[in-house]
């Protein structure tokens, strides 16, 4: 006769703790959202121009042709300075990575009025809107993922 094994109850894990992620390096928080921002309103750049938008503003009666340099200007300088200022100011009360996603959400959605009221066509202006609205929510995920860490 063969002896067969019968299985048994299978062991029970142990309550532990779960592991504690670490956390990003502010820096490395910082790059990532500026380059994140800067790729996807390159993005909408490419397709803007693809669409055939003029990628044009009017402004006293001269032309400002929107370009790549002018985007990634756009997307970095304003997210870097604005959640690093909040990076800094968290280290001293936590509570303002909250109040700097309102903020920065808030101001980059206001900013959005400047592309609605343009002189240019509607591509433009919808590309345009677009980039601003991506910088808000680059500047809120941001600060949510240091948030949350």
């Amino acid at each position: 006769m063969s002896s067969s094994t019968v299985p048994g109850p299978a062991p029970v894990a142990s309550a532990a703790a779960p592991a504690r992620r670490p956390r990003l390096a502010w820096w490395k928080l910082l790059a990532a959202g500026a380059a994140g921002s800067a790729v996807v309103n390159l993005v909408v750049l490419a397709v803007a121009g693809a669409a055939g938008a003029s990628l044009t503003v009017m402004d006293r009666g001269q032309e400002h042709p929107v370009t790549a340099a002018g985007v990634v200007g756009s997307s970095v300088v304003p997210l870097v300075a604005g959640v690093g200022a909040a990076l800094l100011l968290a280290l001293w009360k936590p509570v303002f990575l909250r109040i700097a996603q309102w903020a920065g959400g808030g101001l980059a959605l206001l900013s959005v009025a400047g592309p609605l009221m343009s002189d240019t066509d509607g591509g433009t202006v919808a590309a345009l809107s677009l980039m601003h609205v991506t910088l808000g929510v680059a500047v809120v995920a941001t600060l949510e993922l240091r948030r949350r860490r």
